[in-house]
């Protein structure tokens, strides 16, 4: 049987260059894929055809975030009419001060897109490689497909398809993804709904989220420092209409952090007054059952809970 075949590791060829490379700077990557996700009502697909506008005509991002390379965009809305999709992106290109008209923008216009039937592939694969886009939005992944989200094995091909697309035509893919109901304290990634294949996937992430009446902004990057609890508004100045960046006030005060999971077990465990079962803190703190046995095999290693036949009780 022939070897594989090796290189010495000294002898790997160079980076090209040490710093990340941007398409827009601090919030999406050169050529990256990767996630918008979020609850629904959170903005997800305003921040998808933010970046559109901010790539199609070399604008800062949210009015904010430099974009540092430009080119056409080739967008992918299954949810929204078309007329919906115009209206909203002639309202954030006022908002950057750009010319609708003069975006080069390109809307996908067939009424189903499967991502799953090679027929479909291939034909995105065409325009892809006729447009040259440097971004692709596909808003949301629910509408490009018919598997099961929660089997891995089902979605790995399409993301790899995905990823395929970027490797051959280096063009950024945004895909637009929803966040699970009730994960609002769970961290971005691992609130999106369906397989981790989706989070470990991205190789820069945006996840949306409400507290209260405020919605923010984290940024996740593969190679980069990230960046969270970035305050968003959606501010309406007709006819523009968009996402904008809300400067913190020196004299506001700081919103209260959202406990960790350890830290919401603990709670729970200190308010009760007998043991509590796995499944009763489950409900409790709404966490993933895997989560919670992670949490509670650690506190029970470092001797902060106790374990009997009727369940968890925390150390005095």
């Amino acid at each position: 049987m022939n070897m594989l075949p090796t290189t010495r590791a000294d002898q790997l060829a160079r980076p090209e260059t040490s710093a990340t490379e941007w398409l827009i700077e601090g919030l999406w990557s050169t050529e990256a894929v990767g996630i918008i996700g979020g609850e629904p009502k959170c903005g997800k697909s305003f921040l998808a055809l933010d970046l559109a506008v901010a790539v199609a005509s070399s604008t800062p991002c949210l009015r904010h975030f430099p974009t540092r390379q430009s080119g056409a965009v080739l967008l992918y809305a299954a949810e929204d009419a078309w007329h919906i999709v115009r209206e909203r992106l002639v309202g954030i290109a006022c908002a950057a001060g750009v010319n609708f008209e003069s975006l080069a923008i390109y809307v996908i216009t067939v009424p189903t897109l499967r991502l799953d039937r090679s027929e479909h592939q291939q034909a995105l694969q065409a325009t892809v490689a006729q447009l040259q886009p440097k971004l692709l939005v596909l808003d949301p992944f629910v509408r490009l497909h018919a598997i099961d989200e929660n089997v891995a094995g089902e979605v790995a091909p399409l993301l790899a398809y995905l990823r395929s697309l970027q490797r051959h035509h280096h063009t950024a893919v945004a895909l637009v993804h929803h966040a699970r109901k009730g994960a609002a304290h769970e961290r971005g990634g691992q609130a999106l709904r369906g397989s981790s294949e989706l989070h470990a996937w991205g190789d820069s992430n945006l996840y949306l989220r409400r507290h209260s009446q405020n919605l923010y902004l984290n940024i996740e990057h593969r190679a980069a420092p990230g960046t969270d609890r970035l305050q968003l508004t959606l501010k309406a100045n007709p006819p523009a209409l968009a996402l904008e960046l809300v400067e913190p006030s020196p004299t506001a005060p700081c919103d209260r952090a959202q406990p960790s999971p350890q830290q919401r077990i603990e709670q729970i465990l200190a308010a009760a007054t007998a043991p509590i079962t796995q499944r009763q803190l489950r409900q409790a703190a709404k966490m993933r059952a895997s989560h919670v046995a992670e949490v509670l095999a650690k506190l029970v290693a470092d001797g902060r809970i106790s374990r009997s036949a009727n369940g968890y009780r925390l150390k005095s």
